[in-house]
């Protein structure tokens, strides 16, 4: 049977203007069927709705957009919702434009703030709420199931528009952050998922548009080594280990063939290698990239119709489409062409729905105790706590001359910058509508301060003429104030999606107010909002006595600044990424891939490059902290045992004898403590990293005086090392373990492995894919 566009154009839009509602299982068309039959497998439900849909409206659902099926009861569905920091924005999800109910949400820091507390049970935390939001939303027919986070791409150049996005560079703390993460969004209940996830962008995207080159036409090229070590390992967290229920592929290609067609990704590595077969999980597109298939993009298909077919045959099973943005996909083509068989098509839609079932989605007429949440679970109090200290614990004190903290009592401050009085552009991209903005102006105007506010450039071009608008204001501000602070940094007009960044400089005209500013002699705090810069001029700069990075802090970022300067809270936050110098961006373009330094680049992330301005990792304190590894159950250790002993599935999830850190607090502020545990030596090929993160534990409250002391899970995986065919192999050899970074290393053990070398995972090789 051949169909006419016309035909199926007449049904989609009369089934699209009914909106988003939820299957009737209690008197619908649905309420006798195995569909509605909660005490039937999910597979076999999944099966009975796919047998039941006929092809018009078997197609009809194969896009983001899916418009259901009237005569049966099932409602159409947007599958394209976001939550990356709360519930956000996107085409499944409605705010309530007229307020009251479900006109916001609360908005946690974005991810690379998140991320730099270092705190898995804070980012479950963060997770399980705004997973209750979701759910709350979509009780509401406001929102649907499934959520398009979140984005775990490693971050290891700062040019990247997205980085801010990501758990930042290091492949062992992204993979904590998203075991946790994915757990609080997806749920604990082995029997119906809170909502579902999306890892996305797989695999090996991180370029926007950067000196002519996009996204849509990017081919990464990357050896097995740099995919197996590095690019990989989160997505293998997502697949293998956490089981998450959706993929997101990617704009870019790899090695020559697009992401969202390339069956080495999808089949050999995603659900054969990592066996992500279990919940027959489904892969999204990422928006249009079936689109850039065609000539003008990767030239892999020559027609809307062939690019369809090809992605739905490689493992893709529905396609992310932005309105008013043609060539849409043409699975009608690709059906009367019989490029797309029924069988393709039942496959994409049974791993679709059954998603949704295992979601609770057909369950009305058996309710589970997720449908109970309701508008009452959105920002409650102990959310908007939760988020304060979200932004609070992943502030990272860069610069500290003594200062801080600062009693304020009796002071007058200025408060000048760009994002002082900033409402959205604290919360950074994928954001949803907060409930408040708490900026640094409402903060201190809450602590009943007296202030001076001027507004700041951001990235704007000055001369002495009339262009500059920021620095009389700004410098009558401080003038009349005891204490400067400055709001700068970047924000989403200088790295954003679809905008990287040429230059890593603070920008001139930020650089030359600063100086004014720094030229007064008074006391300068420096809060840095957004992606990182070159630090050096300000840390050079004897009259700028702190500085601190926020990232994006999300609705109470303010609150959370103030509460870090007065001494409140004290700082614990780590950087998750290294700041580069300036001349880095001229050492290695964007589009290099590898990592190891070689004759034409230095290297990138902590592992390879030698002289950071400020390492990964790095963050200070207001109080001194002592610091040990506890005793080691030996220092010589047998591999074979090691593997002998282990009962996990996989050799790389064995663990390591437990490695744990006593933390002594010898000043006079309570404090946390975030306890890196790094590895170095001369085992495996050539060249060595400079080291490689393995364990990290966050410790709380440490009070003065006192020691806290916590484990450090490390397992045999993080301890390998990858050769070039990716094969993960743990050597013999000897094992330095160090405890912290830069100047503040604390303690230093070595461990020797003896024995053979045991290969932990065979990686899949590379095969030549051929179409059709």
């Amino acid at each position: 049977m051949k169909l006419s566009k016309p035909l199926l154009a007449s049904y989609l839009a009369a089934d699209v203007a009914e909106g988003f509602k939820s299957p009737d299982c209690i008197s619908g068309p649905l309420k006798n069927s195995l569909i509605c039959d909660t005490t039937a497998s999910p597979p076999a439900r999944a099966a009975a709705l796919v047998q039941a849909l006929n092809i018009t409206e078997k197609l009809g659902n194969l896009v983001d957009m899916s418009h259901g099926a009237e005569r049966l009861g099932l409602p159409s569905y947007a599958w394209w919702n976001e939550a990356l920091h709360g519930v956000a924005a996107s085409p499944g999800v409605s705010f309530n434009q007229t307020g009251g109910a479900f006109s916001h949400a609360t908005s946690f820091a974005n991810t690379i703030t998140l991320a730099a507390a270092f705190d898995n049970d804070l980012v479950f935390e963060v997770a399980d709420t705004i997973s209750t939001e979701a759910r709350a939303f979509s009780n509401a027919e406001l929102a649907g199931l499934d959520y398009w986070t979140p984005n775990i791409n490693p971050y290891k150049d700062p040019r990247w528009g997205r980085g801010h996005e990501t758990p930042g560079e290091d492949p062992v703390h992204i993979k904590g952050y998203i075991e946790a993460l994915l757990e609080g969004l997806e749920g604990k209940d082995s029997k119906v998922r809170k909502v579902i996830a999306t890892c996305k962008h797989f695999a090996a995207y991180d370029l926007e548009r950067w000196q002519g080159v996009v996204r849509y036409r990017f081919n990464a090229v990357v050896t097995s080594q740099d995919l197996s070590e590095y690019y990989l390992p989160p997505f293998q967290q997502c697949a293998r280990d956490s089981n998450v229920g959706s993929f997101m592929c990617s704009y870019n290609a790899l090695n020559g063939t697009p992401a969202c067609v390339n069956t080495y990704l999808m089949d050999d590595i995603l659900r054969k290698h990592w066996n992500w077969t279990k919940h027959n999980n489904y892969i999204t597109s990422d928006c249009n990239a079936i689109q850039d298939f065609l000539p003008n993009f990767h030239n892999f298909s020559q027609t809307p119709a062939e690019a369809a077919a090809d992605a739905y045959n490689a493992g893709t099973d529905t396609v992310c489409e932005v309105p008013g943005y043609p060539p849409f996909t043409d699975v009608i083509g690709a059906y009367n062409q019989s490029l797309l068989s029924e069988d393709v098509i039942d496959r994409a839609l049974l791993r679709l729905y059954e998603g949704l079932i295992r979601a609770g989605y057909f369950d009305s007429a058996s309710p589970h105790p997720y449908t109970k949440i309701n508008w009452s679970d959105v920002n409650t109090p102990k959310a908007q706590a939760l988020a304060l200290q979200s932004a609070t614990d992943g502030i990272v004190l860069l610069k500290n001359n003594g200062l801080l903290p600062l009693n304020l009592t009796g002071k007058t401050v200025a408060l000048i910058g760009h994002w002082a009085n900033a409402t959205r552009q604290m919360l950074g991209g994928y954001s949803g509508i907060p409930p408040y903005y708490a900026n640094p102006v409402y903060a201190a105007t809450q602590l009943n301060l007296t202030f001076h506010h001027a507004p700041g450039p951001v990235n704007q071009t000055s001369s002495p003429s009339s262009n500059d608008t920021w620095t009389s204001p700004a410098l009558s501000a401080a003038s009349k104030s005891d204490i400067i602070f400055y709001f700068g940094g970047t924000d989403l007009t200088i790295a954003a999606e679809d905008r990287d960044r040429d230059s890593i400089a603070w920008p001139a005209t930020q650089l030359s107010l600063l100086s004014s500013l720094a030229q007064l002699g008074k006391p300068l705090v420096v809060a840095r909002l957004g992606d990182q810069v070159d630090d050096t001029p300000l840390l050079s700069h004897h009259n700028i006595s702190a500085i601190l990075w926020a990232g994006y802090p999300g609705q109470s970022g303010g609150t959370a600044l103030f509460d870090i300067i007065t001494g409140r809270k004290s700082p614990a936050g780590r950087l998750p990424v290294t700041v580069y110098p300036e001349e880095y961006t001229n050492q290695i373009p964007l589009t290099e891939m590898s990592l190891r330094p070689n004759e034409n680049h230095p290297g990138r992330t902590y592992r390879w490059y030698p002289s950071p301005v400020l390492p990964f990792g790095h963050g200070l304190h207001y109080t001194t902290f002592t610091a040990k590894f506890g005793v080691f159950e030996s220092l010589t250790i047998d591999i074979a045992e090691l593997i002998e002993s282990c009962e996990q599935q996989y050799k790389d999830l064995c663990p390591f004898p437990q490695i744990s850190v006593w933390v002594s607090n010898a000043g006079e502020l309570k404090s946390d403590y975030v306890a890196l545990v790094f590895v170095k030596g001369e085992y495996g090929p050539e060249p060595y990293p400079l080291k490689t993160l393995v364990g990290y534990r966050r410790i709380r409250d440490i009070e003065p005086g006192s020691t806290g002391a916590a484990p450090v899970g490390v397992v045999l995986g993080d301890l390998a090392r990858v050769g070039l065919s990716g094969n993960r192999v743990l050597y013999p050899g000897r094992y330095a373990f160090i405890l912290d970074v830069g100047e503040g290393v604390k303690d230093e053990i070595v461990v020797e492995l003896v024995g053979e070398e045991v290969v932990l995972e065979e990686f899949p090789q590379p095969r030549q894919q051929v179409k059709g």
